[in-house]
Formats: structure tokens, C-alpha cells, sequence
């Protein structure tokens, strides 16, 4: 029995319940310094405001930026549940506002090798993930590689996150282009909406969604939507260097106001039925089978 067939089992073991599981949304760029940690972290804090139960996954397991943000150290990460029987409770780490984060770490390289007992035990604690938060937010690498793609291709809700810079431009086009071009990849089921970061005015960042559209209708045809925009703002950078989220040190701050605006029309817009965390590794751990 290869490793995908035995997944489905494992899964329709533990009865994965739709009805409980949460919405995950995976955030993504193209290259790295273009904000999309913070963007994770304060559409989290937004959301946790609307009285949404929030968990940061960090799945960028080069770069601790999730923790660094926080300015705070995870004890286990998701190897410590995969391999030293730690409980998925004993692998977050609670944040400003009980905002929940899990570290990848080296557990994400390692889901490739799981056998029975250990996909058992990871989808049976992914469950109760789903029972401990409405909101999954995944915090992905930057970049074109092949961990992030997955991530991609097992998501239901891709936020892109780009920049005025011509580099971060051509970049998230290469990215739709690596994402476009896996077999496993149904824009149906994966929903692109993009996010204008670094923009000087709201104009500015519809522009840049319009350019990048235009070039991706032309030579993907792939669809996307439009959130909204960010604007540069200093009272960001004084946040992040006080590893503090603006939208907590700073509501009035402009970005602030723009995150709040973004987490409101996510909230807004029509979803599918969630298929949870269990039912995200799964798609991902199907695809390697």
C-alpha cells in the first residue's frame, strides 16, 4: 500500500469532520523582504478582533520570522509532534492576544517518509486543531521552490503578496507560473487574491494589481481577485522593530487601517466549505504518494 492510499485511510479512520474544520488561508510571495510575514501576523490579529479563533502555521522553515515578530521562542515545533509525542497543544505558542503559532521547523521535510503509526498520530492531532481554531493562517517560504508550491497546491485560499518593485513583480509571476504549471494544481479549487504591499496610495496599488494581472491573464490565464492595498507607513516599521504587531501598538496607524479593511473582506467573501488542517496535510501528503 503506497503512502497516499494508506492517508486516505488513516484519514476516513479518524472521521475527519468538515463541519468543524477550520478555514485555512495560506499567504505567499514571490521573494522574501516584501512584508508577507507581516501581513500574516496582523491579518491574525484582525481576525482574532472579530472574534475569530486564530493559529499562524510558520511553515518557512529557513527564516523564523513568525516568532521573531512575536518576540518569542517556541519550545517544540512540528517535529516534537511527529516524532517525540508531544500533543498539537503542546506545540503552539500563544502570542499577543491568544493568537496561536506553530513552528515547522524540520518536521515539514520529514512528512515525505511518514509511515502508518506516524501519519496516524499527525492526522488524528491535526484534528483536534480544527476544534481549536476557526482561522489557519500558513506562513510560507518565499520563492519558487518545491515546499512552497505544495503548500500552494494543497490550499483552498492563496493570498499573494507584492510589492511596486519590479523584482517582486516578476517574481510573483514566476511563482503563478511554477503553480500553474504542477499537475496537481486546479485553480478552481485554489482561490489567488492578491495584496498590494509598500504602495504609496490605494491607486498605486491597484496599478500594480492591474500589470500583474494583465501579464498573468495574458500568458497563464489564471484568475485572480483583488484585496486590497498597504500602504508604506512608518509607524510599520516602528512596530516590527519593537516586535510588536501594528494593529495592536498602533490601530490608527494607516496600515492598520488597511489590515483591517483586507481582514474584513476576506471575512466577507464566499467559501468554500473548509477542509481544515488534517484535510490540507492530507491533499499535500497525497500529492507525494
Amino acid at each position: 500500500m503506497d503512502q497516499a492510499t494508506r492517508l486516505r485511510s488513516i484519514i476516513k479512520q479518524n472521521q475527519v469532520a468538515p463541519a468543524n474544520a477550520a478555514r485555512v488561508m495560506t499567504v505567499t510571495s514571490g521573494k522574501g523582504g516584501v512584508g508577507k510575514s507581516n501581513v500574516s501576523i496582523n491579518l491574525a490579529v484582525q481576525f482574532k478582533k472579530m472574534g475569530q479563533r486564530v493559529i499562524i502555521f510558520d511553515a518557512d522553515f529557513g527564516l523564523a520570522n513568525i516568532e521573531v515578530m512575536f518576540g518569542t521562542v517556541p519550545k517544540n515545533n512540528l517535529a516534537d509532534l511527529i516524532y517525540q509525542g508531544k500533543g498539537i497543544r503542546d506545540v503552539i505558542t500563544w502570542g499577543p492576544m491568544d493568537i496561536g503559532f506553530i513552528s515547522g521547523g524540520s518536521g515539514i521535510a520529514g512528512l515525505t517518509n511518514l509511515n502508518a503509526e506516524y501519519l496516524n498520530y499527525l492526522v488524528s492531532q491535526l484534528n483536534e486543531l480544527d476544534s481549536i481554531a476557526d482561522v489557519i493562517i500558513i506562513d510560507t517560504g518565499a520563492g519558487i521552490s518545491s515546499a512552497v508550491i505544495e503548500f500552494l497546491v494543497a490550499s483552498g485560499e492563496i493570498l499573494l503578496v507584492t510589492t511596486p518593485e519590479p523584482t517582486s513583480i516578476t517574481d510573483s509571476y514566476s511563482l503563478l507560473k511554477a503553480l500553474k504549471h504542477n499537475p496537481r494544481y486546479s485553480g478552481e479549487s485554489s482561490k489567488i487574491k492578491v495584496i498590494s504591499n509598500k504602495v504609496s496610495d490605494s491607486k498605486e496599488g491597484e496599478l500594480l494589481y492591474k500589470k500583474l494581472n494583465a501579464v498573468v491573464q495574458r500568458y497563464l490565464r489564471l484568475d485572480m481577485s483583488y484585496l486590497g492595498s498597504i500602504p508604506e507607513d512608518h509607524e510599520l516599521s516602528k512596530a516590527v522593530m519593537q516586535q510588536n504587531p501594528v494593529c495592536l501598538s498602533n490601530m490608527n496607524a494607516k496600515s492598520a487601517r488597511a489590515f483591517d479593511d483586507i481582514a474584513k473582506t476576506l471575512m466577507d467573501i464566499p467559501h468554500e466549505k473548509p477542509k481544515g488542517m488534517a484535510g490540507f496535510f492530507a491533499s499535500m501528503i497525497r500529492g507525494r504518494g
